[in-house]
């Protein structure tokens, strides 16, 4: 009876954080880079509702009370993490799901041990499912902090307000005064190269803090041509700091010629041709200038996903999951 009641004990909490899991997997579908990383999670979240209902199964067998306030503290727990973290950067909310799932795993082998001491074969075969399952998503979340740590294409972007918070560069409800904000920075670093190069900063910044939404394409160009017409001065100047500065922000704006890209012939290659050459890239920065020109242009998911998972398969390598 002593094991049954630590059982009882342990299937409720394993409820509750479940029915948070279930919610947050939910949440983070918004935030998926690629349909294939939004499949995953959408499936994520009908496999832990699934656990949820097994767990069920087993508290009402071992005579536990039917428990209706428990998932509904659950969900409200992943509601709340779910504000919170939106004046987190991406990063903690990340560390929250790794810690939440942390407890799963480890609640779930404390479950198993609990069977493994009543001899009960059913709850240890629950027991042994939530810990597969928890142990894959412990290392699926591992490797997403990884990627966000080397600063490639993640499986999960951040939220406008996570952007903010974490000092992403990307400010994905505010393109035009993000655009601003990146020729004044980087122009503003070549004030050696002459009145033209000034006069091209003020009259960029100028307008970027008057343009709409509507006239974003406008911006967009000018700003392109703004930063390669920078990064061009600094080369020919012989700052090397300064050019290296503004190509990286050209390439983070998707702004870099299919020439500069790091496969040949990028624009000529068709879709399968270019995840194939993905595949082989070796470095997070070649990756990121793929993505995000691709996103700034053909926005083929195809060549997104390929990218975001040879990234995943770097970010495997440095936390030692291959």
């Amino acid at each position: 009876m002593a094991h049954d009641a630590a059982m009882i004990g342990q299937l409720r909490s394993l409820l509750q954080l479940t029915q948070t899991e279930i919610q947050i997997a939910r949440v983070r579908v918004a935030q998926a880079r690629t349909e294939a990383v939004g499949r995953e999670l959408r499936q994520n979240a009908e496999n832990a509702e699934r656990r949820s209902a097994a767990i069920t199964r087993e508290l009402q067998r071992l005579g536990g009370v039917a428990d209706v306030v428990t998932p509904l503290v659950g969900r409200l727990a992943a509601v709340l993490k779910g504000t919170f973290e939106q004046v987190e950067p991406v990063d903690e909310a990340i560390l929250g799901d790794l810690l939440l799932e942390h407890q799963l795993h480890d609640r779930a082998t404390y479950l198993r041990a609990l069977a493994e001491a009543a001899h009960d074969t059913s709850v240890r075969a629950l027991a042994d499912r939530l810990i597969g399952a928890h142990r894959a998503t412990v290392e699926w979340l591992t490797t997403v902090l990884a990627e966000h740590a080397l600063g490639g294409p993640p499986a999960l972007r951040a939220t406008p307000m996570q952007a903010v918070a974490g000092g992403v560069t990307r400010a994905v409800n505010y393109p035009v005064r993000f655009a601003r904000d990146q020729v004044n920075r980087a122009l503003g670093r070549v004030q050696r190269t002459g009145e033209q190069v000034r006069a091209g900063a003020t009259e960029v910044a100028g307008k970027a803090a008057q343009f709409s939404e509507n006239a974003r394409d406008v911006l967009v160009t000018g700003r392109d041509a703004s930063l390669e017409r920078a990064e061009h001065v600094a080369r020919a100047q012989g700052d090397a700091a300064t050019a290296r500065s503004v190509h990286e922000t050209r390439a983070e704006l998707g702004g870099l010629e299919a020439s500069e890209l790091p496969i040949a012939d990028y624009d000529r290659l068709g879709a399968a041709e270019v995840v194939q050459a993905v595949k082989q890239l070796g470095t997070v920065d070649e990756l990121n200038q793929v993505v995000h020109y691709e996103e700034a242009h053909k926005n083929r998911s195809s060549v997104v996903s390929a990218a975001q998972t040879r990234h995943a398969a770097l970010a495997q390598e440095v936390v030692g999951l291959r």
